[in-house]
């Protein structure tokens, strides 16, 4: 077992925190527009607000990281691999190329992305006791 487990929990929570905040910073950096979008504002919203979703699952993330039970702990790992798709989807939406030009990536996008990574791996070892069957 790895060292991490121990502290997986907190570690998840911190990530799914970091997840949060990295909404605020900005993402990308369009220079025809002059403009840095983040995850609550692009040009007339064209990419909407991932940083809204983001919000409400790293909530419900945080919830499942605290609950030392068994289900949670499954639940958590189904909501993470969401998280991860949707920080994934949103990844290659905001640093992707139109009309040739391609927005310059910033530290708020790799944060948000390298937050989703961080939160599924944690999902995956949680820090749990199980109770041991008696030997007959």
């Amino acid at each position: 077992m790895f060292a991490g487990m121990k502290y997986s929990q907190w570690i998840g929570i911190a990530a799914a925190i970091m997840l949060v905040i990295a909404g605020f910073l900005p993402w990308t950096y369009h220079p025809d527009l002059n403009k840095n979008f983040t995850g609550f504002f692009t040009e007339n919203n064209v990419y909407g607000k991932p940083g809204n979703v983001f919000v409400v699952v790293s909530i419900v993330a945080i919830i499942f990281f605290a609950i030392p039970k068994v289900w949670a702990k499954r639940w958590n790992m189904f909501i993470n691999a969401l998280i991860l798709s949707y920080a994934i989807k949103s990844f290659i939406m905001y640093s992707g190329c139109y009309r040739g030009i391609c927005p310059d990536k910033l530290a708020g996008l790799w944060i948000m992305l390298a937050s989703a990574v961080l939160m599924l791996l944690m999902a995956l070892f949680p820090d749990i006791k199980l109770k041991e069957e008696p030997k007959k």
